[in-house]
């Protein structure tokens, strides 16, 4: 299966995994899943830690690094996951979260998030 994870799932799977639920850390560590992340979480982290937000509080340079030498696949953004955007009920306001919702639609992946308002959407949204 392929996963994208969305923002907090990222910073807590990079730096603080005993933060992670139970179902996310064997989705995540189980080897026949694919594990994505988006740019989109790296911009909203670079974003939010340079607004002094204590929950974005990580070199966004570093984790990518450290993403990729993880073995996390990075997932570009494409015009096409920004006009799909429009698409998407007003269920939830995160621009950030509506972006990665519209990448797993587009790619026909997973999105795993741990925020019930997204999970609100149907379609390709797994919450742990």
């Amino acid at each position: 299966m392929k996963i994208l994870i969305d923002t907090h799932l990222l910073l807590w799977a990079a730096g603080q995994p005993e933060r992670l639920p139970i179902s996310a850390r064997r989705l995540i560590s189980n080897p026949h899943n694919e594990i994505l992340f988006s740019p989109v979480s790296l911009w909203e982290i670079t974003i939010k830690n340079a607004l002094g937000r204590e929950d974005f509080r990580v070199n966004p340079r570093l984790l990518y690094r450290a993403l990729l030498d993880n073995g996390y696949v990075e997932l570009p953004v494409t015009g096409k996951h920004v006009v799909e955007i429009d698409q998407l009920p007003s269920l939830h306001k995160d621009p950030f979260d509506r972006l990665l919702l519209a990448q797993a639609t587009i790619e026909g992946v997973t999105l795993l998030t741990g925020d019930a308002q997204l999970a609100r959407y149907h379609g390709p949204v797994r919450k742990v």
